[in-house]
């Protein structure tokens, strides 16, 4: 139809369901995805959830967390942004892509997976915005989505974490990607009934759909 972005065929984008994983060996097999991808890897999506673990980027502050003494421990990690929380209820979204092949600079990144996680809020009539300097989605002025990449010259890891129905007590013990007094919110509490399976297949699509489109 008129206006529609044509669809680029890449090698098909293989998602793949974790379920419960801790942070740190995660985060070693996506670093060794990336280190043996070759030219024909196929991209992938890894979604899964994390105990309670509180991220801090490489840029990361420690000062921004406000309370040290909660119990989760703090792992400094090599994705970009600030300090963030992860914890059951909470869709994280890992995106195994060769950027290069794709043709896809960091800013045009992001903007996709923003966009992708906008998608999926308008499917239940929720607004959700970006904001300047700060990635990410936001419903009200409140965090939803959160962002972070590691870009290499084999491709990216990491990707998108989406608050969906969890315990949202512990980001009070951080400011929240940097921000003193960031308000965070969930797919819950902004009337979204649908279970997190449902929740993440429809965020995989929407990152596929987004990833695979032109803008030509």
């Amino acid at each position: 139809m008129p206006g529609e972005m044509p669809v680029i065929h890449y090698p098909p984008l293989i998602t793949r369901h974790l379920g419960l994983v801790e942070y740190l060996p995660t985060w070693e097999a996506m670093r060794d995805f990336t280190a043996r991808r070759g030219a024909a890897t196929p991209d992938e999506i890894w979604l899964l959830q994390h105990p309670p673990v509180y991220t801090l980027g490489q840029a990361g502050k420690p000062e921004h967390l406000v309370r040290a003494q909660t119990g989760i421990p703090l792992v400094k990690t090599d994705r970009g942004g600030q300090i963030t929380y992860h914890g059951p209820g909470q869709i994280v979204a890992y995106l195994l892509l060769d950027v290069k092949r794709r043709g896809l600079g960091v800013k045009e990144l992001v903007r996709r997976l923003e966009q992708a996680a906008i998608d999926l809020l308008a499917e239940y009539s929720v607004t959700g915005e970006r904001r300047d300097k700060a990635p990410g989605i936001y419903v009200n002025g409140a965090k939803i989505a959160a962002l972070g990449l590691k870009i290499t010259s084999a491709g990216c890891y990491h990707g998108l974490s989406l608050n969906a129905d969890m315990d949202l007590t512990p980001f009070a013990a951080i400011n929240p990607c940097g921000y003193p007094g960031l308000l965070v919110t969930q797919a819950r509490d902004e009337g979204i009934a649908s279970g997190i399976e449902m929740l993440a297949d429809k965020l995989a699509q929407h990152l596929i759909d987004n990833l695979d489109r032109s803008e030509n």
